[in-house]
């Protein structure tokens, strides 16, 4: 199963405020443990939202909105991708997290979609087009 573990944002990291070099070196050795376990698949930080936007989408109408956003609990200041046996598993990951940031924060974990998460209407065809998109996105990644 594969989770995407979310670091939420904080007022200091939407600030730009950047982690301390102790901070950085613990999120090293916790980032060396996930991939020696074979856990870690991704991850980033991400710049505050004042750097990005929003895209609104109304029937056919696409509407761009400027950031920075409003609500700090509802944003993510980065990301993990892993891949656990379980729910479990990866809360047992987070739970050895170095604190993400200088003050109380949150770290959210969901599942990720799976091909056969999606029934029958994940044709062939439509397995076959996601498998040469994902090839082909592995090879623009290099």
């Amino acid at each position: 199963m594969r989770f995407m573990v979310i670091v939420k944002a904080t007022k200091e990291s939407e600030a730009g405020v950047m982690p301390s070099t102790q901070l950085l070196t613990e999120m090293g050795k916790f980032n060396e443990a996930l991939v020696n376990a074979g856990v870690l698949l991704a991850g980033d930080g991400l710049h505050p939202s004042s750097k990005g936007a929003r895209v609104r989408f109304s029937g056919t109408k696409r509407t761009v909105i400027d950031g920075p956003f409003a609500e700090t609990k509802e944003l993510i200041a980065g990301y993990w991708l892993w891949q656990c046996r379980s729910k479990e598993e990866a809360i047992e990951w987070v739970t050895r997290c170095p604190n993400p940031h200088n003050e109380d924060s949150e770290i959210e974990i969901r599942q990720v979609f799976e091909a056969e998460d999606f029934g029958a209407e994940f044709t062939p065809e439509l397995k076959e087009q996601e498998q040469r998109v994902f090839e082909q996105a592995k090879a623009n990644a290099r």
